[in-house]
């Protein structure tokens, strides 16, 4: 039902409607939020609780998904949700439209279970693929300002690798894009003295960039990473010099920089290999900032989770993208858990129905874990 739901961000599809009324028909007391801004599209959210005591065990994720791209590359219309080789296809099925999915699963049987202290609730947004001003941030201010207080998070990213539940993210790296234009002189290149070439800039400041790294990571964290992602300079012919080079790059910092610090550090090294050229250097706003959550009480009962019900233990990880749990971390500990991520935002995503299942049976097994059997 959720694949069918064309959720393409930031259009709902019926998903988030579809989720209140499956969980308010078990006794969860379920909300319908939206948010707006200036300059950025409305965004359904949706929180649901149940039970109305402390500890507060939440789980986490989006129901939108990213466009599917050419629809007749794909085996199955992406929104079918066809069943096939054991697999669900169809666009989300592993990002995340599937853990979602399981964590409801594993939330309703939990309840069905009987009294248990404590309560279980969703912060479940349709911006998360998107601009991600609208949704989970916006939310979890909608819910702290209502009284409500979350103890533990599991967000349903797909996080797996190799094999369902190998791999625990219990951080992330930040992320920070900046946007470097080089100015020159348009001029003919037979009459180079009547023209400034940027270009020549441009080799200089591209290796400052580079190198030194930025740093060597540490324990918890790869080393920071920039990479430029695209160079141009606009020019279509071969006998102009360009009056202006344009770059992009983004830079996945781990927790020895702040957004403040690493453009500083950027700023030194653009202005250092320059040397005279003229230059602007900006950055986009970012909320992607290094966290962790470390490793202790939490990490270990997920993990042994996952061990009970696959016979594995995880690894801990802070690799990848960024994602929501960037905001939640500032309410409580969080960590992400979900399916493989072989094929998130790819042409035939899908999802095994075993993993699906299984997956379930670990949320499941951490709310017993967590209410009924582990001191914590």
């Amino acid at each position: 039902m959720l694949i069918g739901c064309q959720s393409v961000t930031p259009a709902d599809g019926g998903a988030l409607p579809y989720l209140r009324d499956l969980l308010a028909g078990a006794g969860f007391q379920a909300h319908l939020v939206c948010f707006s801004e200036p300059g950025t599209p409305d965004v359904l959210n949706l929180y649901a609780r149940f039970g109305s005591h402390a500890p507060n065990l939440a789980f986490a994720g989006h129901a939108d998904v990213v466009p599917p791209g050419n629809v007749a590359r794909w085996r199955f219309d992406p929104f079918s949700a066809t069943v096939a080789d054991g697999q669900v296809w169809g666009r989300g099925a592993s990002d995340m439209k599937g853990g979602l999915a399981a964590a409801v699963a594993a939330a309703l049987s939990f309840v069905r279970k009987g009294a248990f202290q404590g309560s279980v609730s969703f912060l479940v947004t349709g911006d998360e693929e998107g601009p991600a001003v609208n949704g989970t941030a916006k939310l979890l201010d909608w819910a702290l300002k209502r009284g409500e207080r979350f103890d533990c998070c599991i967000v349903g990213e797909p996080t797996s690798e190799r094999s369902l539940g190998d791999t625990i993210k219990n951080g992330r790296r930040g992320s920070l894009t900046g946007r470097l234009a080089l100015h020159g002189r348009q001029g003919h290149v037979a009459y180079p003295h009547l023209a400034e070439n940027p270009i020549r800039a441009l080799a200089p400041v591209l290796s400052a960039l580079f190198a030194p790294p930025l740093d060597a990571g540490g324990a918890d964290f790869d080393p920071s990473n920039l990479e430029v992602v695209t160079v141009d300079v606009g020019n279509p012919v071969a006998n102009v010099v360009p009056a202006e080079a344009r770059l992009v790059f983004n830079v996945r910092f781990n927790d020895a920089w702040t957004p403040e610090s690493l453009r500083a550090e950027v700023e030194r090294r653009v202005a250092a290999a320059a040397g005279r050229a003229r230059y602007d250097l900006a950055f986009d706003p970012t909320s992607a900032v290094a966290f962790l959550t470390k490793p202790g009480p939490f990490t270990d009962l997920v993990a042994a989770a996952v061990e009970d019900v696959t016979g594995r233990r995880p690894n801990l990880s802070t690799s990848g993208g960024t994602s929501d749990a960037r905001f939640i971390k500032k309410a409580c500990p969080v960590v992400e858990l979900g399916l493989l991520n072989a094929t998130i935002h790819a042409v035939d995503e899908r999802a095994a129905l075993e993993d699906i299942e299984g997956l379930a049976r670990i949320y499941e097994r951490t709310l017993d874990r967590y209410f009924l059997e582990t001191p914590f």
